[in-house]
């Protein structure tokens, strides 16, 4: 699917137009309503860096940004509309969203051998990686392995979490682009 099909499925899960699981969840259903605001909030205000943008318009091949995610991910909430802003600079660069849950490229692409999500594989026209990024920005990464240990509820973790998403604004994920384009 591309990105306008990835955003239509919030909105055909919480019309309840797909009740499978997990959809069929009330917590599920409310994870994809926060993100579903997320990334409405990101996609109005979120900007990209001028020096970012002049790089991912520099880029000369095409390019595949292959995106697996989930709808009820709150770190993909934070960053598929800046991977979608990204993209939308360079007519080569095209995406594909592979949901984690169905038959995605993702055991290919663990993290720490786990199936984190989001995970952006980028590929050249030849379908060679070219980089991997994800499952979030590096400082954030940094955060909930230092959480792991701590007696601290899962929304107590998530909230530092998402506080820390709001404080940034995006420019770590942005750094992180960059340093990988270079």
């Amino acid at each position: 699917m591309n990105l306008q099909e990835y955003r239509t499925l919030f909105a055909d899960i919480l019309a309840k137009k797909i009740t499978a699981a997990p959809y069929d969840q009330e917590s599920y259903l409310n994870y994809i309503k926060l993100n579903a605001s997320r990334m409405k909030r990101w996609t109005k205000q979120g900007l990209i860096e001028p020096t970012l943008a002049t790089a991912i318009r520099a880029i000369e091949q095409p390019q595949k940004w292959v995106l697996i995610t989930e709808p009820w991910c709150g770190d993909a909430a934070n960053s598929v509309p800046y991977i979608e802003k990204m993209a939308a600079l360079n007519p080569k660069i095209t995406v594909e969203v592979q949901l984690r849950d169905s038959g995605s490229e993702i055991e290919h692409y663990l993290t720490n051998g786990g199936q984190s999500i989001p995970k952006l594989v980028v590929r050249d026209a030849n379908a060679n990686d070219l980089f991997t990024w994800g499952p979030r920005p590096a400082a954030a990464q940094a955060l909930a392995q230092a959480q792991k240990g701590s007696d601290a509820s899962k929304d107590e973790k998530y909230g530092e979490i998402l506080h820390w998403y709001k404080d940034d604004k995006g420019k770590s994920i942005q750094r992180e682009f960059l340093d990988l384009l270079s």
